[in-house]
């Protein structure tokens, strides 16, 4: 048996624990996953005190720069997007993973949104980061990145230098010049998108936001109202965590369909 655990504050309403231990169960592993709240400054004794019964964590925000340091070795996708959200345990040592990335773009490729033109994040977080990286896998060479607060996008623009896109940094008070895009993705917390639901005059050609509860979000349901592709944050939680499933477990492939019924049962509503 082995112990798995998504760390963040706060983090009470995760859903990753209900996805994770679906996929234990359809792979006939005695594993457990728990949803455990930790602080920025608590991040490295917790870290410190892992041992060989745990096979993994998952991060979630405000966690993900924080374990850069704090990490034995970090993948090339975690060092150029300068975030982790997953840390593999094996052999003593611990590895520092993104797999938001392929979270993301494989949320976009299951909608068909995998060559656009133009790009627009919203915020300058962790999470905004990923779309960067993302965008530079479907051979998007530069993106709008509309930020509430530009004294914090330092790391944002360090991570754009590192995976050689072009970013046009915005003040907020613009967003809704770049709100036209054929992609638009909201990476800002729940409630901070809300005020640009009246804003989307001309609307993306697709929206993703990375938020899935509450759903459908007033961003997302003027966008679909205004006759765009509109992709929620689940399927991008989905495919990362499933990816996690099988870095941590080495499972040749993580059971994503018995994954997405636990999160569908319990969200009562179907994937976004």
């Amino acid at each position: 048996m082995k112990r798995v655990a998504i760390l963040g504050s706060p983090i009470g309403g995760a859903l990753s624990p209900v996805i994770h231990r679906a996929a234990y169960r359809a792979l006939g592993l005695d594993w457990t996953y728990e949803a455990i709240e930790c602080s920025p400054g608590m991040l490295a004794g917790f870290l410190a005190a892992l041992d060989h019964s745990w096979g993994g964590l998952s991060l979630t925000m405000p966690l993900k720069r924080t374990a850069l340091p704090l990490l034995d070795e970090l993948t090339p996708v975690a060092r150029d997007v300068g975030a982790v959200n997953t840390v593999i345990v094996k052999d003593g040592r611990k590895v520092g993973d993104n797999t938001d990335v392929h979270g993301m773009a494989e949320a976009l490729r299951g909608f068909g949104a995998e060559r656009p033109a133009t790009a627009t994040v919203l915020g300058a977080g962790a999470t905004s980061a990923t779309a960067l990286a993302v965008l530079r896998t479907l051979g998007c060479p530069e993106a709008t990145v509309v930020a509430r607060t530009h004294r914090r996008a330092g790391p944002l623009l360090e991570a754009a230098a590192r995976l050689g896109i072009s970013v046009m940094l915005r003040p907020w008070d613009e967003a809704s010049r770049y709100l036209g895009a054929d992609l638009v993705v909201s990476a800002l917390p729940p409630g901070a998108a809300d005020e640009l639901a009246c804003s989307l005059l001309p609307a993306p050609r697709t929206l993703l936001d990375v938020l899935y509860l509450p759903w459908p979000t007033p961003l997302a349901r003027a966008a679909a109202d205004e006759g765009a592709q509109v992709i929620g944050g689940l399927p991008m939680l989905l495919h990362q965590a499933a990816r996690q499933v099988v870095l941590q477990t080495g499972c040749r492939e993580a059971p994503i369909e018995a994954m997405s019924a636990a999160a569908v049962a319990l969200l009562g509503t179907p994937t976004p």
